[in-house]
């Protein structure tokens, strides 16, 4: 997916709730990319223009599996605050 692809798949799987910037975007797939955990490749998209696409790599797949289940634990916590409060 290109990068424009992946704000626009956020914005809409969350009903616009969330938004991301490209300014935040792009350094934070390139650090992902250094890490391994996403794989980048130029293209040229559909409108005959270069882009660059990414996708999971396996090492990424497993880091995200890692940071669903902290993320879990988190908004459990938070929930279990919450409703003892």
């Amino acid at each position: 997916m290109r990068g424009y692809g992946i704000t626009l798949h956020i914005q809409r799987i969350s009903s616009d709730v969330l938004r991301v910037e490209e300014g935040s975007l792009y350094p934070a797939l390139h650090r992902m990319e250094q890490d391994g955990w996403i794989a980048a490749e130029w293209r040229v998209t559909e409108n005959n223009r270069r882009a660059r696409y990414y996708r999971l790599t396996s090492g990424g797949r497993r880091q995200l599996k890692k940071e669903e289940n902290n993320w879990n634990r988190l908004t459990q916590a938070v929930a279990d605050v919450l409703r003892l409060a």
